[in-house]
């Protein structure tokens, strides 16, 4: 037997031995499961999740990779909650959008993914209990914040659990992936704003068409090998598309920062934000009343947005980001002060901040 083949006979040992653990961990994992129904306890514990993770990760002394390790072990503990209890998820579709792609990072492979058509389809699936969670874009780093989604949370009652930060890298697909083929190009607003420089220098005078998403644009390009369109890899493999360009987003740093929402906020991790909303009282030096006790505690506010009420004319909700969880001392007594000179005050939710 040569060398490479004792290596191979080795390495198909170690296979069989981590798929014999992994069957192990399974069997506890259903015990655990049904431990949780007969006490009446949610299946589902996502602090027990990043607990686990973040372990792993400081237990890991290579070579293997860190971030691989987390997304295997993303995989694993997603596929043993699909045997527990099924996750539903909805999220702004259609299917293969970044939206789609960042509801897959934050729950797996296995959970039920449920595609809405708006954002506000998104909430009421979440409200009348058709999935247990749902996924909406927030803000890009580039072309800003999503209004529609903050509008959402003035009627709403459902909290914000989690934050998902998902770099965008956009993609020119194809069905036969010949840049020579493409005599249009379609592509939602904000892909087309993220690629407009690329788009020019590489395609001067080809016509960029707007569709309502990057997944809509690749559908439509799946029966057209005369077009093209900005969309992710994922949804190259969902519409069996070629790369004719990979990463043609001007700024390489480009994220966008998505909201998990759900009935419920969770506990403290130790590493937390808080959202919230309020009205202020039409006086001078309203907004300096409501920031001075933040200031007063050291509490960092990482965004602060404005937003017409629509309800009366320059009247204008506040929406705040906050590091800490409402459980905190000083972010407590923040909020108290803060509440006082409130004519609305809403918490939207405590959650863990994205790494």
């Amino acid at each position: 037997m040569s060398e490479l083949e004792k290596l191979r006979k080795k390495i198909d040992e170690l296979d069989l031995k981590i798929l014999e653990l992994l069957n192990k961990r399974t069997e506890v994992v259903l015990d655990v499961g049904k431990t949780k129904q007969d006490k009446h306890l949610k299946v589902y514990s996502p602090e027990r999740e990043r607990a686990i993770l973040k372990r792993l990760k400081e237990k890991n002394i290579g070579p293997f990779p860190t971030e691989t390790l987390r997304l295997i072990y993303e995989e694993i503990l997603s596929a043993s909650l699909a045997l527990q209890q099924p996750l539903k998820v909805s999220y702004l579709g259609p299917s293969a959008t970044f939206t789609h792609l960042a509801a897959k990072r934050q729950f797996g492979s296995s959970a039920d993914y449920i595609p809405e058509s708006t954002i506000k389809e998104v909430f009421d699936s979440v409200s009348r209990d058709k999935a247990r969670y749902g996924v909406v874009p927030i803000e890009n780093s580039t072309e800003g914040v999503v209004n529609y989604t903050l509008d959402m949370f003035v009627d709403s009652d459902l909290k914000i659990a989690f934050e998902i930060m998902l770099p965008i890298s956009h993609n020119l697909l194809s069905k036969t992936g010949k840049k020579a083929d493409i005599k249009k190009i379609y592509s939602h607003s904000q892909a087309r704003a993220q690629c407009r420089g690329w788009l020019e220098s590489n395609f001067p005078g080809i016509p960029v068409i707007e569709e309502l998403s990057t997944a809509a644009a690749a559908k439509r390009v799946s029966k057209d090998t005369s077009a093209a369109a900005v969309a992710s890899e994922l949804a190259a493999s969902e519409y069996n598309l070629q790369f004719v360009e990979k990463g043609i987003e001007d700024n390489k740093t480009n994220f966008t920062r998505f909201l998990v929402i759900a009935k419920e906020s969770l506990g403290k991790t130790g590493k937390d934000k808080t959202s919230i909303m309020f009205s202020v009282k039409d006086k001078p030096g309203a907004l300096y009343l409501i920031l001075r006790p933040f200031a007063r505690h050291r509490i960092n506010l990482t965004k602060i947005e404005s937003r017409p009420s629509k309800r009366k004319a320059w009247e204008y909700f506040f929406f705040v980001d906050l590091e800490g969880h409402i459980d905190d001392k000083g972010v407590r007594k923040a909020i108290n002060s803060v509440k006082k000179e409130c004519l609305f005050f809403k918490v939207l939710g405590s959650y863990p901040s994205a790494e």
